[in-house]
């Protein structure tokens, strides 16, 4: 594992198509634990209930389904992690992502972060990735 999950030690994580790279941790925030996501300079912060509500859907569905990745401001894919991810037919009965204007990247940033801690398979391929409960 390539860190503890925490401020000091965020796990390095690479986008699927391995193109990026960017770190994750958790957090405390306005009494919410949430995953902090740092792209370069820019942060991103999911509810970390996905991790947890995530797995259940991929368990649930049983084979590979799209990851997809939209910004905020652009619909996702019908059928996609991204899509479930603001969906309100989650868990939390909406967005995942917490920051206005950068709750999207849902499909992009939090598959590989399942991966890593044993809880998903995620392709590698250069577009159109999916994942699955492992």
């Amino acid at each position: 594992m390539s860190g503890a999950g925490t401020e000091s030690d965020p796990w390095v994580l690479k986008t699927p198509p391995g193109t990026s790279e960017y770190t994750m941790h958790r957090d405390i925030r306005a009494d919410t634990e949430v995953i902090v996501c740092t792209v370069g300079k820019t942060v991103l912060l999911y509810d970390a209930r996905c991790i947890d509500d995530l797995r259940t859907m991929l368990v649930k569905h049983g084979d590979w389904i799209e990851l997809g990745s939209s910004d905020e401001q652009k619909p996702a894919k019908d059928g996609t992690v991204e899509a479930w991810g603001r969906s309100t037919d989650n868990p939390i009965g909406g967005w995942y992502g917490l920051k206005k204007g950068f709750r999207g990247r849902f499909g992009m940033y939090v598959p590989p972060l399942m991966e890593e801690l044993g809880l998903a398979e995620v392709e590698h391929q250069p577009r159109n990735n999916r994942m699955r409960a492992i």
